[in-house]
């Protein structure tokens, strides 16, 4: 008999991980396997290109050595991997009883769920889960500090809500600033724009403590120091008022605390400037010349300003230059910053906020860790459950994390895809689906198509989707009405407000798999503010001074804090090509230990050559990685990726050991991840 032949199939499918571009997906299967993993032209705006970390590690990722199939109990000692397989049944009535005696001795808010942005769909990243939450008193988790929530609020305090110009007008631009954003790693398809903007005579500008890869294309790039660019910023805007180039009709229209602002900027100028980002001031005087003769300026801040204690200060400057120069109101001209805002999203009802008692505390997710260990407080966290999120690998002072989940009076419930460095700390895990096993709905925050995705596979083991998942866990616990039984197709059609005519009447349940939504203004096109729509701010303005800032940080205006650096090198952990966060960390893309990036000029002075062994420590900790040496790097600055697992080092520690968690932004409460400081020893 002849062998059969196996059966290929292509199917539709949608990334959901943290990413500003929510590509459309063409998933292979063999005999029901995943084999090949490539973008679509379902979503005109991904267009068919896709990053080679989603690529080459995603099938790995779903279905290699390191998937939860199986509902576990921990036998072990915490953090040594040792589990039993149990059934379904046990896992949701251990769920139930841990909880169950963590609230009867300290009341409801002793549950703390610690849950970040694993994956993007609507109903995965925040649903049923939440209800389940709001429902039984827990502790509710602010988790924008860990990331974005600056930039967020920094932007919010200029244009209130107002939604941002879309990425498409970048191509309309004639100079394009690209601000602490690595766009050929975090936000790829923006390419396609500035590279159309650059052909019709465009110049492009990168700000960024790293030459990257499009730093090398660009017409200019000013290699800041980390922290500094609040000092830029505001140099730049006190340099052009100084050329008589503010918009002045402009700002009387559009702008509140023009002069306020202008009075504060001029405690800097470009000499002073360029001193303190370490910059040349033959640069910093091409720029403003290219500012004052712009047509079309587009500034696309990306997180990495906010990740320094003058964090929000460097956001808000960058962003308000716009603003000075009469930059919005046209095609082309504004910021690329919050393009989603447009998005007629229903979360407060797909999440159950009238569930919400406005009593319960909230704790800062870079405080969970603190919050565990502190066994004295009022209400201790006694209870925790893990999913959507590998807080060992992602959050700041990474031995407190482990600490504080290696702790036997912590109730510790785990649910992911794969068997994290988290994970390893739980009680009970239970087995999530992949994306790749549920039906969705998937928005993106760097542009305004909306897409669907079923199931291209179906769960492997007993793994299941996680609104399945926290519908069990109501049932176990009693909680009755239609939130807690709401199907998948129900859920999708609750995340948005179907009235919106755009829309046109059907239901996002109905949504073709082969295409994408696009919402954008529908008859009256693309967003342009101060031309479509104003500002959403209280003065119906564009504040660039802001009232709140003030009341609530002391930050009405921008202002430089400069840090006080305790060590020889400054770190920093942007994100990395072979991972999304920590999505991937345990593919073979991320295999060894990790590489450090440093300048010749320090390498020859500590001894160092190309693939060096090195420890690289504060008194937080150390970590083992190897040495790259480049000249993309600056002098005292040390690159690593983020993202990383404990694997990766002989130390079992990550970068992430070495950041403190207390170390906060100006506004927000952010981490301010790049004030980090370091040394290093050859091993």
């Amino acid at each position: 008999m002849k062998d059969s032949q196996p059966t290929v199939e292509h199917r539709p499918s949608v990334c959901p991980l943290d990413c500003p571009d929510t590509c459309s997906l063409n998933i292979e299967l063999t005999d029901g396997q995943i084999t090949d993993v490539r973008g679509s032209k379902s979503n005109p705006f991904t267009a068919g290109a896709i990053c080679k970390k989603v690529m080459r590690s995603y099938a790995e990722f779903t279905q290699g050595a390191d998937r939860l199939l199986y509902p576990l109990r921990r036998t072990g000692p915490r953090g040594s991997g040792q589990f039993e397989r149990i059934s379904w049944e046990e896992a949701l009535e251990l769920v139930h009883d841990g909880f169950t005696r963590a609230i009867a001795a300290h009341g409801s808010q002793t549950v703390l769920p610690l849950n970040y942005a694993g994956p993007h769909g609507e109903l995965a990243g925040g649903s049923m889960d939440r209800r389940f939450f709001y429902k039984l008193g827990a502790s509710r988790l602010d988790r924008k500090p860990l990331c974005a929530g600056v930039r967020s609020m920094a932007y919010s305090s200029l244009f209130g809500s107002a939604a941002s110009m879309g990425p498409e007008q970048l191509a309309q631009s004639d100079l394009i600033l690209i601000w602490g954003v690595n766009v050929t790693v975090s936000a790829l398809h923006l390419t396609r724009h500035i590279n159309a903007a650059r052909k019709a005579g465009g110049r492009l500008v990168i700000i960024d403590p790293k030459r990257t890869k499009i730093a090398e294309q660009a017409d200019l790039h000013l290699q800041v120091k980390p922290g500094t660019d609040v000092v830029l910023g505001l140099a730049l805007a006190a340099e052009l008022d100084r050329r008589g180039a503010l918009d002045e009709a402009f700002l009387e229209k559009w702008a509140l605390g023009a002069d306020e602002y202008r009075a504060n900027a001029r405690q800097y100028d470009l000499p002073k400037a360029a001193e303190i980002c370490g910059l040349a001031l033959a640069d910093l005087e091409q720029l403003t010349d290219w500012l004052v003769a712009a047509r079309a300026l587009v500034t696309a801040t990306g997180v990495g300003p906010e990740r320094g204690r003058s964090g929000g200060a460097g956001l808000r400057a960058a962003m308000s230059l716009n603003a000075l120069l009469g930059q919005h109101g046209r095609p082309g001209a504004g910021v690329y910053g919050k393009p989603a805002a447009l998005l007629p999203k229903t979360t407060a009802r797909l999440q159950g906020d009238h569930m919400i008692d406005p009593d319960t505390r909230i704790i800062n997710i870079l405080d969970s860790a603190a919050a565990m260990l502190d066994r004295d407080r009022k209400i201790p966290v006694s209870a925790v459950m893990i999913y959507n999120h590998n807080p060992v690998a992602v959050h700041p002072d990474q031995g407190a994390m482990i600490k504080a989940l290696s702790q036997e009076e912590v109730f510790t419930v785990g649910c992911d895809v794969v068997m994290t460095d988290s994970m390893a700390y739980c009680d009970v895990i239970l087995p999530a689906a992949s994306h790749f096993e549920f039906d969705d709905i998937y928005s993106a925050y760097g542009h305004t198509y909306v897409q669907r995705a079923a199931p291209v596979m179906a769960p492997l083991g007993e793994s299941l989707p996680n609104t399945e998942i926290f519908r069990r866990l109501a049932a176990r616990f009693g909680f009755e009405g239609a939130e807690f039984t709401a199907t998948d197709a129900e859920l999708m059609d609750q995340a948005f407000d179907l009235s919106d005519p755009r829309f046109e009447g059907g239901k996002l349940s109905d949504l073709p798999l082969d295409g994408a939504l696009h919402l954008d203004l529908g008859a009256a096109g693309a967003a342009i503010l101060c031309d479509t729509h104003g500002p959403a701010t209280p003065s119906g303005k564009i504040e660039l001074y802001s009232a709140d800032l003030e009341a609530r940080f002391g930050a009405g205006l921008p202002r430089y804090i400069a840090p006080t650096q305790d060590a020889a090198f400054t770190l920093v952990t942007p994100g990395s090509d072979k991972r999304i966060n920590a999505t991937f960390g345990n593919c073979a893309l991320s295999d060894g230990p990790e590489e450090l990036e440093i300048h010749p000029e320090d390498a020859v002075a500590r001894g160092l050559v190309d693939g060096a062994e090195v420890e690289v420590f504060n008194a937080r900790g150390a970590v083992q990685l190897v040495v790259k040496i480049t000249d993309a790097m600056q002098p005292g600055v040390l690159y690593v990726a983020k993202g990383a697992w404990r694997r990766s080092s002989a130390t079992g520690l990550t970068v992430n050991a070495l950041i403190a968690a207390s170390a906060r932004t100006d506004i927000g409460d952010g981490a301010a991840y790049h004030e980090t400081f370091v040394d290093l020893r050859p091993i």
